[in-house]
């Protein structure tokens, strides 16, 4: 009798299964693992959000941001503990596939390829944004809009959003210690700009922004905190580096935890002294408000420059953030049969999936260059979310159905911890517009289409054993010495 629909993965046959031309190489620490968690969460909402934060929230917003990384948390401790438990690639998909089901985690793992490959599309199209802003402030040159902007904006195609993915895509091919390393050095980049702004902030603080310091009360603080919490959206892509990890059961947990904790200290700092130099009311009406923090405040004419290039190295590494983390979970989807699995052949030489990467990386610069993205970005934030959701829940089921798998990390006070994550990311979805959740299910039925008349009959669930078990012999890959 084959396997039904809410058949579960065995956590065992999941980890095991990770051989031969479907073998990742591991070769990214913690250091590296956390740089990818604050490369993937410090974008362009530090240096967009406190704007829109402050104007709801008043100088009360820095509460917000407490509030927001708090909502975070929660879920961040639930992927912890699932991604030491079960070290392989897929990230939320997987994890559903080990307590939920094969449906439940096709559902879920065709939601983060459209929340990814949106993200993408969507954060190179800022970058782009960014680059000319940059240009514009430093040099006083831009590049002209038929070349810079889509048809959507009145260009004819986006070529700084086709070079950043196509560049981004060069890169992940080439080794995930590569990517790792060119992300750690614009995530020092991004952080050293910060550091700039924060200690020019300290040294023209003044208290009276402050007051009134709540001026909406309560209900300003959580409208504010609900915009902000998408600032946070990031560290969940470490999850996707489970099987890369060089010591996955320690490393995972002090990555996920570690970066949401570094940027709720940097978001804290940068928001305080934001205030501290210039009122709400003048960075809420901004499009850069640190700059006009900065400009306006401290007088610092030439920050908008250094503002801008922190902004444009902040997206570049959230784009090798993210596409990665879609590349990995599209790479679980196809090793476990829902999706072609010849796509997920390892490259021989770079260890990496590049058959794979290269056609994801096409896609996704044809949808930054021409499709007009506009409110689909929505999408973002209610697959994000609803991901949340089914970790939270995976960590309660495996719990009681697999209760002496060893877990280097355990989510403390499980179930209630677990139980408010869930709380606050259904409280979040119940608050996005009734059209996106209009097209989020239009997604999901196509989604089920595919699944109905591809990945049920082509599962590895259902095929012989003997095509199943029978591991691959390795490919061979560099070795951790052999990296540049």
């Amino acid at each position: 009798m084959k396997p039904g629909i809410f058949a579960v993965r065995d956590v065992k046959s999941l980890i095991t299964d990770t051989s031969g031309d479907a073998q990742l190489k591991r070769a990214v620490g913690s250091t590296q693992l956390t740089a990818m968690g604050v490369g993937a969460i410090i974008g362009t909402g530090i240096f967009v959000v406190i704007g829109e934060g402050a104007d709801l929230a008043g100088p009360a917003v820095i509460l917000s941001f407490v509030l927001a990384a708090v909502a975070c948390a929660f879920s961040a401790l639930s992927y912890a503990e699932l991604a030491s438990s079960i070290p392989v690639s897929g990230s939320a998909y997987t994890y559903t596939y080990a307590t939920l089901g094969e449906l439940v985690a096709w559902i879920i793992g065709w939601d983060l390829i459209l929340e990814y490959g949106v993200s993408v599309a969507a954060i190179a199209v800022g970058w782009g944004g960014n680059l000319n802003a940059f240009l514009d402030a430093a040099f006083g040159v831009a590049l002209p809009d038929a070349i810079a902007k889509s048809p959507e904006d009145g260009g004819i195609f986006n070529l700084p959003a086709v070079f950043i993915v196509l560049a981004i895509t060069f890169l992940l091919v080439r080794g995930v210690t590569e990517s790792a390393r060119a992300n750690l050095v614009m995530v020092v980049i991004k952080l050293a700009v910060l550091i700039f702004f924060i200690v020019v902030a300290a040294a023209n603080f003044s208290t009276g922004n402050f007051k009134p310091f709540a001026p909406e009360g309560v209900d300003g603080v959580t409208a504010a905190a609900a915009i902000i919490f998408f600032a946070y959206i990031g560290f969940d892509a470490v999850s996707t580096g489970s099987e890369e990890a060089r010591n996955p059961a320690k490393d995972l947990p002090l990555a996920i935890i570690g970066s949401l904790l570094i940027c709720t200290v940097f978001y804290v700092l940068t928001v305080g002294g934001a205030i501290g130099i210039a009122t709400p009311e003048q960075m809420s009406g901004s499009e850069a408000p640190l700059a006009t923090a900065l400009d306006e405040g401290a007088g610092i004419t030439w920050a908008a420059a250094v503002l801008s290039l922190g902004a444009v190295v902040a997206i570049t590494s959230v784009v090798l953030v993210i596409f990665y983390g879609q590349t990995r979970i599209f790479f679980a989807m196809c090793r476990d049969g829902l999706l072609p699995q010849r796509l997920a052949k390892v490259n021989q030489r770079y260890g990496t999936p590049a058959r794979l990467t290269i056609g994801l990386g096409i896609l996704i610069a044809v949808l930054a260059a021409l499709v007009p993205l506009g409110e689909i970005v929505k999408l973002v934030n209610i697959g994000t979310l609803f991901a949340f959701v089914l970790v939270n829940i995976g960590v309660i089921v495996l719990r009681r159905t697999r209760p002496d798998m060893p877990r280097p990390y355990r989510v403390p006070w499980s179930p209630l911890l677990p139980l408010i994550g869930i709380a606050f990311a259904v409280y979040l979805m119940s608050d996005l517009p009734l059209d996106t959740w209009l097209r989020f299910i239009a997604w999901l039925v196509a989604g089920l289409l595919i699944y109905a008349f591809y990945g049920y009959r082509h599962s590895r669930l259902r095929r012989p054993a003997a095509a199943v078990d029978s591991p691959a012999e390795r490919p061979e890959t560099r070795s951790d010495e052999e990296q540049p």
